[in-house]
């Protein structure tokens, strides 16, 4: 049976196996590589429904993909098979203040849904360095998050209900479009983070929150990027939880500073951006407080609430990761042990223990990240042409992976396990992680929905 032939009937004019244009979904952010066999654009949730009910009976594997941003291999099809293109499943079906909430189907990009907000006064928290271009499905099946989680949370915490198409073409709704609810298991948290193994995510009905008033930045400068790790505990033991907090090691302020020298960070040492949103006298006070709690340990402070300032500042943030070629040209970014997560008071431990491994191999690393939750990317670069060079990547890599693990964090803090971290979950997980094996052999027992993904 000519399987693309069928396919065909069910996405009319949608549809591609172009050699050319399958090349173009086999890989992300990742050194994950897979070519799908076939591309299809579905337009509605029952024409998923329809792909999937055929491709469970027919046995070929299906991988949903939005925006293709994945840092770990999540959306490539790693075994062939289906490559469900959501991107023109992008609209906004509903705006409805009075409760709180919208309604939009997983193609929408991220950007686009606060920009339909913002006249109204409000915006979705959760905030990934690819905004711009990833899609709300991408980040529910991630549980992304970004700069804002310290005080606003993760996506699973925006997460009302879902429809989701299940394995074997059935669709479901994972909730009620209702601030909460006991009823049952969290069929939508099970979702949340679960990256296409147990069903296709076609519409959320999302949380929304209100634009804060007032925002102000703290940038402060340490001597160590130990005391900078430090100083968020401490900023916390004060009271007061910032909305942004980042940290960025000196390599990283370099980085910034080569590809812009007139921009404003100080360059006497490890730097974190603190941000403080509300009402504009709970901001000043919020700062202040900040301020007088990283005093003792910081080479400088610099409080604003200038917005060019701010917005300069922020976008440099967002630059880091791309911006390493300013530092040595010869060198590039790879995406590999890049997404720890430890417990906020293991911080300083977590990034002596970086430095510690890449000393060791011989690999320079750069340090950045939302350390307000525990979370630190690591960026490792370098010279791609170098067979020697990539050996110490990933011995560096495996090396952080454990590491974060043994100090009871995670090896994903933000941008999923996919393909790239599958073989770290077992042991992160323990004994959890059969059941795991359970739930994904209960929802989809022929195995088709994104194999080889999640070491399952």
């Amino acid at each position: 049976m000519d399987h693309f032939e069928e396919l065909k009937k069910i996405c009319v004019g949608r549809t591609t196996n172009a050699p050319a244009e399958l090349c173009c979904y086999a890989a992300d952010g990742s050194q994950i590589k897979g070519k799908p066999d076939y591309v299809l654009f579905p337009h509605t949730t029952e024409e998923v429904s329809q792909i999937l009910a055929y491709a469970n009976i027919h046995l070929i594997p299906v991988t949903a993909r939005g925006a293709g941003t994945g840092m770990a291999g999540g959306a490539v099809p790693v075994q062939g098979g289906i490559l469900l293109d959501l991107s023109q499943m992008n609209r906004i079906l509903s705006i409805d203040i009075d409760n709180i909430q919208v309604t939009v189907e997983a193609g929408l990009i991220a950007d686009k849904l606060n920009e339909a907000l913002k006249p109204y006064g409000f915006f979705f928290p959760p905030d990934p360095g690819s905004a711009a271009t990833c899609t709300i499905g991408g980040q529910i099946a991630n549980n992304a998050s970004g700069m804002r989680c310290v005080k606003y949370g993760t996506t699973k915490n925006y997460v009302l209900n879902l429809e989701v198409v299940l394995a074997d073409g059935t669709v479901i709704e994972t909730g009620r479009n209702c601030l909460k609810s006991s009823a049952g298991y969290d069929l939508s948290r099970l979702y949340v983070g679960s990256e296409g193994t147990l069903g296709i995510i076609t519409k959320a009905v999302l949380k929304i929150a209100p634009i804060p008033q007032a925002r102000k930045l703290v940038m402060v400068s340490f001597p160590s990027p130990e005391s900078a790790g430090l100083s968020v505990s401490r900023v916390f033991a004060a009271g007061v939880i910032p909305s942004a907090c980042e940290i960025l090691d000196k390599t990283s302020v370099s980085v910034l500073t080569k590809l812009d020298p007139n921009i404003i960070f100080p360059r006497d040492g490890d730097v974190v951006l603190f941000e403080v949103d509300g009402s504009k006298n709970a901001v000043d006070e919020s700062a202040e407080m900040l301020a007088k709690a990283c005093e003792e340990m910081s080479s400088s402070i610099l409080i604003t609430d200038d917005p060019a300032k701010m917005k300069e500042i922020w976008d440099a943030r967002r630059m880091v990761g791309a911006a390493v070629s300013k530092l040595d040209p010869t060198k590039t970014r790879v995406y590999a042990g890049e997404d720890l997560g430890v417990p906020i008071r293991k911080l300083p431990e977590a990034i002596s223990k970086v430095y510690e491994i890449t000393n060791e191999v011989g690999i320079t690393p750069m340090i950045y990240g939302h350390v307000g939750d525990g979370t630190v990317h690591v960026g490792l670069f370098i010279d791609v042409l170098d067979e020697n060079d990539w050996k110490k990547l990933h011995i560096a890599a495996d090396k952080l992976h454990l590491a974060a693990i043994e100090l009871g964090g995670t090896v994903s803090s933000e941008h999923g396990i996919g393909a790239a971290r599958g073989m770290y979950l077992e042991k992160q997980c323990g004994p959890a992680f059969e059941v795991m094996k359970a739930i994904k052999k209960a929802l989809d027992p022929n195995g088709i929905l994104n194999p080889g993904k999640l070491g399952l």
